[in-house]
């Protein structure tokens, strides 16, 4: 957790009275019939990357199809360190992230469709990289890994994105609700040949707490409590809408929710009246209880666990440098990952899929350490009648970590940046050991 999001928990413990109650028990829509129960297939091994942190951007500046990003824009105005136009070459040389995908042996491999690459302006739209991600997927099933799409991982397109009145951009822009719906409907016709899992979102509680409360995401507003509450309506309406659309062209299709829970500690001591506690509580379920009947598993992305009270969060910058910490300065507690599972199972009662889990380190032993007691976690609550279905480390190749930059190194692969190559690092030659000697956990 970051400073600007303790010290928007500060205020937030001065704001409120005191009490903030915890998220209600969940019930589905009692409109909504029930769906089907999703059948039993091979455990899915994969691993999980994003378009805006691993694709080149493939065209020059002076392109009639060049695009940004409502990240880029923001990275630009000094908001986060500027990625540049070249990340990892994921888009290019996709044909490297394939054969890394081959060498570690998955059945299944999660990454996004950059909005704003297809539909750089308003209506316009390049199809040729329509087709080349339609081919990308092709490849995949060609090599017998399954094409797990997120539809949305964060970014916008830059006209959806106005820094002069940030208040009224992203989920909160006008012409964002018809444009997704044009966005997805284009995606999921041209796709579903090949396709047949798709995420509409990525972590949208994560995304909206850190852009409208913490402000530091796009769009950068500090505890805008009435615009984050919107925004969460709009971002579950438009999720809703995607998964509507996505059955419409593919009936048997998976629809998959992804979210960051972070396994959180109530000290009673310190947060005598729950308040920090109920809120982050809110943070991990508000949203996906808005969505949940509409998805037929759920995303579990899992990276630490951290006791939920202002003096924690204000402390916070002691110790992480020990070996319980990663570079993010997250604590290591494997042993969350099995409560969040076990909260998640209890609360909603679909399978779920390990979407995310990875460690930013320099330190290859420590990785392997990680993802063996994360895993050891997972097959405890497979165990005690969690219906787990997956588990997808993150991430694919070392990238761009968003506001940290180029600092944190979660990959299975290195990346050496004069030859493009992927270099398989000790943790993926492990994860591709175990997941060959044991296909089902």
């Amino acid at each position: 957790m970051l400073q600007a999001t303790r010290i928007a928990l500060l205020f937030a413990a001065l704001i409120f009275s005191g009490c903030v109650t915890p998220p209600e028990s969940y019930h589905p829509p009692a409109d909504v019939s029930a769906r089907k129960p999703l059948p039993k297939e091979n455990f899915w091994w994969g691993a999980s990357t994003s378009s805006y942190q691993n694709e080149d951007r493939g065209l020059p500046p002076d392109s009639p199809l060049y695009f940004q990003t409502d990240w880029d824009v923001y990275a630009k105005g000094g908001g986060a360190p500027v990625r540049g136009d070249e990340a990892v070459y994921s888009w290019t040389h996709f044909n490297r992230d394939l054969a890394a995908l081959k060498k570690l042996g998955v059945n299944h491999f999660r990454f996004g469709v950059e909005w704003a690459r297809i539909e750089p302006h308003p209506g316009v739209i390049n199809k040729a990289a329509l087709a080349r991600y339609v081919d990308m997927a092709r490849q995949l099933r060609a090599a017998g890994i399954e094409p797990v799409v997120t539809l949305w991982h964060f970014t916008f397109p830059d006209w959806l994105y106005n820094a002069k009145d940030r208040a009224h951009s992203n989920f909160l822009h006008p012409d964002a609700p018809e444009a997704w719906r044009r966005h997805v409907t284009r995606v999921v016709q041209a796709l579903k040949p090949y396709v047949r899992i798709y995420v509409p979102q990525n972590e949208p509680n994560g995304a909206l707490q850190l852009g409208w409360i913490a402000g530091h995401w796009p769009p950068g507003l500090f505890l805008h409590t009435g615009g984050y509450k919107k925004a969460m309506q709009v971002s579950a309406d438009m999720f809703r809408e995607a998964a509507g659309i996505i059955r419409s062209e593919r009936p048997d299709a998976v629809v998959m929710g992804v979210y960051s829970l972070p396994d959180w500690r109530r000290n009673r001591l310190t947060d005598p009246t729950a308040l920090v506690y109920n809120i982050v509580q809110r943070q991990n379920f508000d949203h996906l209880d808005k969505v949940a009947d509409t998805m037929d598993i759920i995303g579990v992305n899992y990276y630490y666990a951290q006791e939920a009270s202002l003096l924690r969060f204000l402390s916070r910058g002691h110790g992480e440098m020990s070996s319980n910490y990663t570079q993010m300065g997250w604590e290591i507690v494997p042993e969350g990952l099995y409560n969040v599972l076990k909260a998640v199972n209890a609360r909603y009662g679909k399978p779920i899929v390990i979407s995310e889990n990875g460690l930013g380190t320099q330190s290859e032993q420590k990785r392997i350490r990680y993802l063996r007691e994360h895993i050891a976690q997972m097959r405890r609550a497979m165990e005690n009648g969690v219906d787990v279905r997956g588990y997808f480390p993150w991430t694919l190749v070392d990238n761009y970590e968003w506001k940290e930059g180029w600092h944190g190194q979660f990959g299975l692969f290195s990346y050496d940046p004069k030859t493009k190559e992927r270099i398989l690092e000790p943790a993926g030659k492990w994860f591709a050991a175990y997941i060959k000697r044991f296909p089902e956990p």
